[in-house]
């Protein structure tokens, strides 16, 4: 949950995210979740006139923010899909193997979550939707109207770690026999009624509402072919900064970084990466003002030069 707002607060951790970046002046970078513009903001603000900056985010809404905010840019090309095409829009522009910085904040921006009619938090009443790409089907009402039972409560238990997940997933379906889950409220209703503990210092329905949101938006495909496509696009000493914001997030980051620095058995061989020691947490100062920032970890890896050719 990085943004808290177009232009207003500081993304989180936006210093070590600069730092982690190590941006240089005439560089190309790749912001691949604009979200509310702040990490976009930083780095224009760093970079000279010979500048690239290509800012991608699922959300049609966000693109056209960036293309309002940006126009008179030159340095700035926007581009409207996933980050799991990044490859595709970096080769747009003839830039692969040129790009000297990858940025993925996997935070909520929350502009969308307090946008009633996206449906993302169950903090507001409104349609049950949760898709951040709004020109993409299915919406998370008809996902859970479709979805078998064992289906939803493989996705509560294994993107939500759902304790609950089996008690759940049959209250979707005794509930959507009677009337379809058409908003945020109706699932909130149904968690509750499911529920027969609930959490001291977390929402009852918070893991529900994040393995719906993840499933919805194929969040952990995208994440993947998403880190393969960044490796992909970066110069030789061009750094892959990633922000992520819980462990389903943050294991396959750590797991792929670490595979391409051959950090483990049946790792690529040679390297490919670098890890870049920063901080993984936010610091004390920053969490005093933005409570949010508690749940952040920032990885960083370095593209190695490729290895010399061998001479007979």
């Amino acid at each position: 949950m990085s943004h808290t707002g177009a232009g207003t607060h500081r993304p989180v951790m936006l210093d070590e995210v600069m730092q982690g970046l190590a941006i240089q002046t005439s560089g190309c970078y790749v912001d691949g979740t604009y979200g509310g513009g702040g990490h976009a903001r930083a780095l224009l603000a760093a970079l000279g006139p010979n500048g690239r900056l290509l800012a991608i985010d699922k959300d049609p809404a966000a693109a056209e923010r960036a293309r309002a905010e940006f126009a008179g840019d030159a340095r700035v090309s926007i581009h409207h899909g996933s980050f799991a095409r990044l490859g595709e829009f970096v080769d747009a522009h003839g830039l692969r193997g040129q790009i000297a910085g990858v940025l993925l904040d996997l935070g909520m921006s929350s502009i969308q979550l307090d946008d009633a009619q996206r449906g993302f938090s169950f903090m507001r009443p409104g349609p049950l939707d949760m898709r951040m790409d709004t020109s993409r089907e299915p919406t998370a009402a008809q996902w859970l109207q479709d979805a078998d039972q064992a289906q939803i409560e493989q996705v509560l238990r294994e993107l939500g770690e759902e304790r609950y997940a089996r008690r759940i997933a049959a209250a979707v379906v005794a509930r959507r026999a009677q009337a379809p889950i058409a908003t945020t409220d109706d699932l909130v209703n149904v968690v509750r009624g499911a529920m027969p503990r609930r959490e001291q210092h977390k929402h009852f329905a918070t893991r529900t509402f994040q393995a719906l949101r993840m499933v919805v938006n194929h969040e952990l495909d995208d994440l993947a072919t998403g880190l393969d496509q960044a490796l992909s696009v970066l110069a030789p000493g061009g750094r892959l900064v990633v922000l992520s914001f819980h462990s389903l997030e943050d294991r396959p980051v750590k797991q792929f970084m670490r595979l391409h620095a051959g950090r483990f058995e049946g790792a690529h061989e040679p390297p490919v990466l670098r890890l870049v020691r920063v901080p993984k947490k936010a610091g004390a100062a920053e969490l005093a003002v933005n409570p949010r920032a508690r749940s952040a970890i920032l990885r960083v890896a370095e593209r190695l030069p490729d290895p010399a050719p061998a001479h007979d």
